[in-house]
């Protein structure tokens, strides 16, 4: 990929030693997912890399970013400060690091929250923040095994397993990840 070195130079500096581990894993699983699923690996090695560049930002830091750039978030959003990294992230890949990929950028902006009509590198980095090898939470054995089948497979998984955990913490889910489950689950009905 180019600018490699020079993407871990600038993730060394914006993220915990911890983040940058994980980022360069989640990349590592994109590039896998990308050879075995028929997606751009560099595209995939690319947005897995920087996918979490704004996590480590303090919060009040990334919402002025997000409405610096103009970038009016709903009420929901507002109200959920876990998903605004996602929405930093791909704006400072746009503004500051000039990547102007549509697809990337996409990838970096729904990591999170999934979505209706995700693209395959879209999917690709959805999957792979949930799998990558640092990852050790309840169930993430059966998300593995699901990705290795199928993306679709290993989404609705995933979006369920999101989808109950804010349940469970009397959280406001988003519509975004309201969409992709349920264009997943009626694609599994017929």
């Amino acid at each position: 990929m180019e600018n490699r070195d020079r993407h871990v130079e600038i993730l060394a500096g914006r993220l915990t030693s911890g983040r940058l581990a994980h980022s360069l894993n989640v990349s590592k699983e994109a590039v896998r997912f990308a050879e075995k699923y028929g997606g751009d690996v560099e595209k995939a090695e690319l947005a897995g890399l920087l996918h979490d560049i704004m996590k480590n930002t303090p919060p009040e830091e990334t919402l002025d970013y997000i409405q610096s750039q103009g970038v009016v978030l709903t009420r929901l959003e507002l109200s959920a400060p876990k998903l605004w990294h996602a929405v930093a992230g791909a704006l400072y890949l746009r503004n500051e690091l000039g990547i102007d990929d549509a697809e990337v950028l996409d990838a970096v902006r729904y990591h999170t929250t999934g979505r209706a009509g995700m693209s395959l590198l879209e999917k690709i980095i959805f999957i792979a923040d949930f799998t990558s090898e640092d990852r050790d939470y309840n169930d993430v054995d059966v998300i593995r095994s699901h990705a290795e089948r199928s993306l679709d497979e290993a989404s609705l998984y995933g979006i369920i397993y999101v989808i109950r955990e804010l349940l469970k913490k009397n959280r406001p889910v988003h519509a975004d990840s309201v969409d992709l489950y349920n264009e997943l689950i009626i694609g599994e009905l017929t």
